[in-house]
């Protein structure tokens, strides 16, 4: 794809409007240095420098998305914590529309704290509790997604098998979207395992396609067009969701786009170096979604959600880009 066909397509990104769903997340960094080793046991001791905090999950899905367009929405349940409290504060402070999130004094909000010394990660602390939706929320939920819809281009499925994504939710809003034609993008989690169908893209990464399709987990071969494991899973797979695209994500090896009855797809990655894969998923997805909506074909929503994936790689932290920095992605592939 050229510069100049992205710059057609990234022409019509501010106008998309797309809502995300799925399980709302608090990552936090702890940014230090480690000079020692703790005489109490065989651990380093982090000076702490700083820390900082991002949305994550699905709310950092959201977050990729406002990069490039003001009406991004998210659905779905934080605590009446500080740290939910926060979670909010900051996706409402990005521009992020946050009427849907629904607050609930018995939920804990779920937060991720990653300990970095010297740009490597050290320990990760996970603080949550899954808890079912209340059919009050489920209620809830569906009617903000009905009212939402007849406004919305798209819709993003985000499921991190934190306990909001339900077989019967996800029921509901497969047929609530599917019945306005809007786009209906999926990141499924095998550990989650659901019934989809009829999406307009499914994007697991590779260990979770070879899970979701119940096969054993095989080594990476180049290239990826003779990966005859990636082939069978992939035909699996569109036969089971009945999904218009699947995407998978191969990390180093970029990505594969699947359709029914045409031949793969492959988009070889754009990283330059990886220094932190947190978030890349969540990229993915949002490009490729915000892509079609915005008029690219599936191929061309491809190779823009693999710049995107290869920008953020290169960053610390959970990630997302700017349009000045996938622009140049493209205006550098000109120049090679």
């Amino acid at each position: 794809m050229t510069g100049r066909r992205y710059e057609e397509i990234a022409a019509g990104f501010s106008k998309c409007r797309i809502l995300v769903i799925g399980d709302l997340i608090l990552d936090q960094f702890v940014w230090g240095r480690v000079s020692r080793i703790s005489p109490e046991a065989p651990v380093p001791v982090v000076e702490v420098d700083r820390e900082t905090e991002y949305p994550g999950g699905a709310a950092n899905v959201a977050r990729n998305l406002r990069e490039f367009t003001p009406h991004t929405y998210v659905l779905g349940i934080i605590g009446s914590d500080p740290q939910g409290r926060m979670l909010k504060r900051l996706l409402a402070d990005a521009g992020i529309h946050v009427e849907a999130v629904q607050e609930d004094p018995g939920y804990e909000t779920i937060v991720k704290t990653r300990i970095i010394a010297r740009h490597q990660q050290v320990v990760r602390v996970d603080r949550e509790r899954k808890i079912r939706p209340t059919e009050v929320q489920f209620a809830r939920a569906l009617a903000e997604l009905e009212g939402m819809l007849p406004g919305l281009d798209a819709v993003i499925v985000e499921d991190y098998g934190k306990g909001l994504i339900q077989q019967e939710f996800a029921d509901e809003i497969g047929s609530l979207v599917r019945a306005t034609g809007k786009v209906l993008a999926i990141d499924p989690n095998p550990q989650n395992p659901l019934r989809w169908h009829g999406a307009s893209v499914m994007k697991p990464n590779r260990s979770e396609a070879f899970a979701a399709a119940h096969r054993p987990p095989s080594e990476p071969i180049e290239p990826v067009e003779n990966d005859t494991a990636v082939s069978e899973v992939g035909t699996i797979l569109l036969e089971e969701w009945a999904c218009e695209n699947l995407l998978m994500t191969l990390g180093e090896q970029g990505m594969v786009l699947m359709r029914p009855g045409e031949a793969p797809y492959h988009t070889a990655t754009r990283a330059k170096e990886v220094f932190d894969v947190s978030g890349a998923g969540d990229t993915a997805i949002a490009l490729f979604t915000l892509a079609l909506s915005a008029g690219a074909s599936p191929n061309e929503a491809a190779e823009i959600s693999n710049h995107a994936s290869g920008i953020v790689v290169g960053k610390l932290g959970t990630a997302t880009l700017n349009a000045a920095e996938l622009q140049r992605s493209f205006a550098n592939l000109e120049g090679q």
